[in-house]
């Protein structure tokens, strides 16, 4: 079993996730635990590689996480999902059959999904064939419970570990103890994002917004907002079940996800087909 994340090998939530893992495998011996990580804080990475063919090499770093000192850790130079694929190709012993992602001290959910190298990194796991679950806590809520989000990874991993191949889950938990959690709720992903505008404040044009930059540089600044709405001013576009709204109502949400994949609705095929009936129409001339 392969443990990454993207905040970082020396993040608290990769420690507390780890040290979870190591007692679950001490009494599940089948299983063994190896932590491959970023050296480097990766969030917002998605399943970037990065340029991979202007190197050889990777390189690497032996790392101790307390608690868990038998686990072999390694910190690398690479994102969480290049991290992933190094090891699940053999660069750090045998190939892993699961990839636990995080604890992200921030919830991967609405937009933020396909933004995140937490969730980058399951995916990534999952185009060699591998089961992933990431694994994501709400922040801005300290202390915050690391131990209610890994509490809630350990008992999904025998559901995950008996599941067919590329299965991925993206687990998102409020920061709460756990006896103070509402329970675990499927989710299906919201609409929400965490920016909301970017402007380039060099005047209002006439809808009363910023123009166009016309320096030759310059700043475009961002409005950040938060993922999760607050308990009780829910968005009129935001369902209940949306994972957005459950983390806000105080429940964990659980999400099965696919990453790159064909589009095989019918109205993708007649864009298709009208896209090579006009080029064939310049080819033909």
């Amino acid at each position: 079993m392969l443990v990454t994340n993207d905040d970082g090998v020396h993040a608290p939530g990769l420690a507390a996730l780890t040290r979870a893992l190591a007692r679950w495998a001490d009494v599940h011996r089948e299983h063994e635990i190896v932590v491959v990580a970023p050296l480097a804080n990766h969030s917002g990475a998605s399943a970037a590689v990065g340029t991979v063919y202007e190197r050889e090499a990777v390189s690497y770093r032996r790392v101790r996480i307390d608690g868990a000192e038998d686990v072999p850790t390694y910190g690398v130079d690479a994102s969480p999902a290049l991290s992933v694929l190094i090891s699940g190709l053999g660069g750090f012993g045998p190939r892993p059959d699961v990839v636990v992602s995080g604890i992200n001290l921030g919830v991967n959910v609405g937009r933020s999904v396909l933004y995140s190298g937490t969730v980058g990194a399951t995916l990534a796991g999952a185009q060699l064939g591998l089961r992933g679950l990431a694994v994501s806590l709400r922040a801005g809520f300290p202390p915050e419970q690391w131990s209610t989000a890994s509490t809630l990874a350990v008992a999904l991993l025998p559901t995950l570990c008996e599941a067919p191949p590329r299965t991925v889950l993206n687990l998102n938990v409020p920061s709460v103890p756990m006896e103070e959690l509402r329970g675990l709720r499927r989710a299906r992903i919201s609409t929400s994002g965490i920016v909301k505008e970017a402007t380039s404040g060099e005047g209002d044009g006439a809808d009363g917004r910023a123009g166009a930059p016309s320096a030759e540089e310059g700043e475009i600044r961002l409005t950040l907002g938060t993922a999760v709405p607050t308990l009780g001013q829910l968005d009129e576009s935001e369902d209940p079940e949306d994972d957005a709204a459950l983390i806000a109502a105080g429940y964990a949400a659980i999400t099965p996800i696919v990453g790159v994949q064909e589009d095989m609705a019918p109205g993708s095929d007649e864009i298709v087909r009208a896209a090579l009936a006009k080029v064939h129409q310049v080819l033909d001339r």
